[in-house]
């Protein structure tokens, strides 16, 4: 099932049960497929790695922003950020722990014996796309300075 199946079922439940919370964060992921699909013009749907970035995304900006709100000291703005990430977050595949992160990044400077800072981007292009939509990308390159200093 595509995720604009997925995001219109949810939705539909989340009418039912009166979710503005949840509603609001659905209608933006929806709004976020649309202007994608038409962005790229084609009639037919973006790819499955597009829509995890996508929604990946719409989590670091709704992340940011309760961020924001919370050193503003307004944490009544900054909770309903939240409350969309956790329902945004479940269409995203299962996030890895930084322990797996590392030992996958460890293991991709072991094959390209990467050494020192200055092969940061290329141990970084790979784990991107080995990790793609499991894990951050700021928490790969953390992870990526940390073993390559």
């Amino acid at each position: 099932m595509s995720l604009s199946v997925k995001i219109m079922d949810e939705m539909k439940t989340a009418m039912k049960a009166k979710d503005t919370v949840a509603l609001e964060s659905l209608r933006a992921i929806k709004s976020e497929l649309l202007l994608a699909q038409t962005a790229s013009g084609s009639k037919e749907e973006i790819s499955e790695e597009e829509e995890i970035k996508l929604l990946q995304r719409l989590v670091k900006t709704r992340k940011e922003s309760a961020r924001i709100f919370t050193e503003q000291n307004r944490p009544d703005l900054a909770e309903p950020e939240l409350a969309q990430v956790a329902v945004i977050e479940k269409f995203l595949p299962a996030q890895l722990s930084e322990a797996e992160i590392e030992a996958v990044i460890a293991k991709i400077i072991a094959e390209t014996g990467a050494s020192g800072i200055a092969s940061m981007g290329k141990v970084m292009g790979i784990a991107s796309a080995q990790l793609g939509g499991t894990a951050e990308g700021k928490t790969i390159s953390t992870i990526v300075k940390k073993l390559l200093v």
